[in-house]
């Protein structure tokens, strides 16, 4: 009888052995057959700008669409066309006027940009001195540390600049020598007047004593598709459901941080700003959020388009405009 027993014991292990096998192996060709597509892409800069985009990957809303994000920091809107051409990253987010850079000078997979995330300027003017009632023409014979010359920050405040009046090349000076990541710390030890900064940084200096923020670029540059992600032509005709999965992604992130308060946001996109307070996270987002510089959509007007080339022919950087049926992906 003992011995029954000890044999019914050993069938019963080898069969649930053989279950957990089966059902193991189950899960992982479920597993393998789910596997998130992986979509490296190249972020022009790391800032709160971008907080529905960090939001989107936050909330898993990537991973709904069976997409893995790798973010990488490629500084610069031409060092981020030159990732995608090459093809080490899949999807650029930059400028839009990187694109038509891109297109105008004959590039045969040139790209497209498929989806925006911000509709205005993301800078901020940081004042050396207190103004009670700061307007444009106290610019005047004054010196300001703008944005790189042919990017749309510079292109964007020069712009504002004209439309009220303001020669930027003959009623103040503009340095655009310096590097996108070096004009904080070059306003802080420097002489000149104003800069133009993205937050964090227009609050780091507010909070050192150093600068007073008295207006937003965005404001005067009207909407465009400030920026946007892009990716090679061939690689939207080649993955178009990575495309428009990677779209609604947006789109959901975009939704969810206007509906949402800002220190809930501010907890959820907290592990891409460690080294921020949440309650300066807090009033950074509030601060773009007032100042209306999210799209309400990923889609790319043609009205908005025109008025991004308008932009930068006004600059004197575009001799050509780039049709918007080439350089603007409408989906499937």
């Amino acid at each position: 009888m003992k011995k029954k027993i000890i044999i019914l014991i050993c069938l019963l292990i080898v069969l649930a052995g053989s279950i957990f096998i089966f059902t193991s192996k189950k899960f992982n060709n479920k597993d393998d057959k789910n596997t998130l597509t992986k979509v490296k892409v190249a972020e022009v800069a790391h800032t709160i700008f971008y907080a529905p985009a960090y939001a989107a990957i936050s909330k898993g809303y990537f991973k709904e669409e069976n997409i893995k994000i790798d973010l990488i920091l490629t500084a610069g809107a031409d060092k981020v066309t030159a990732a995608v051409l090459s093809g080490d990253v899949d999807v650029g987010f930059c400028g839009s006027e990187a694109t038509i850079y891109v297109y105008n000078s004959g590039e045969k997979d040139y790209l497209v940009n498929f989806a925006r995330l911000t509709k205005r300027d993301g800078a901020f003017l940081v004042s050396r001195k207190k103004y009670n009632n700061f307007t444009l023409d106290d610019l005047k014979g004054k010196t300001v540390i703008g944005g790189r010359k042919g990017g749309m920050p510079e292109m964007t405040f020069e712009w504002g600049l004209r439309q009220n009046g303001i020669d930027p090349k003959k009623d103040l000076s503009i340095d655009t020598s310096v590097a996108f990541p070096a004009m904080e710390g070059a306003f802080i030890g420097g002489d000149a007047d104003f800069v133009t900064l993205f937050e964090p940084n227009a609050l780091n200096v507010e909070k050192q004593g150093l600068g007073y923020v008295v207006g937003y670029v965005g404001e005067w540059g009207g909407e465009v598709p400030y920026t946007a992600y892009n990716a090679r032509k061939s690689y939207i005709k080649e993955n178009p459901e990575v495309i428009d999965g990677f779209t609604k992604a947006i789109n959901k992130g975009l939704e969810y941080v206007k509906k949402t308060d800002s220190s809930i946001v501010a907890k959820d996109i907290y592990e891409f700003f460690p080294e921020l307070s949440l309650n300066d996270l807090t009033a950074i987002i509030e601060r773009y959020k007032t100042n209306d510089a999210w799209a309400s959509s990923t889609k790319i007007s043609k009205e908005d388009f025109e008025h991004l080339q308008e932009i930068m022919t006004s600059a004197g950087e575009l001799d050509k405009k780039a049709p918007y049926d080439k350089l603007i992906y409408q989906g499937k």
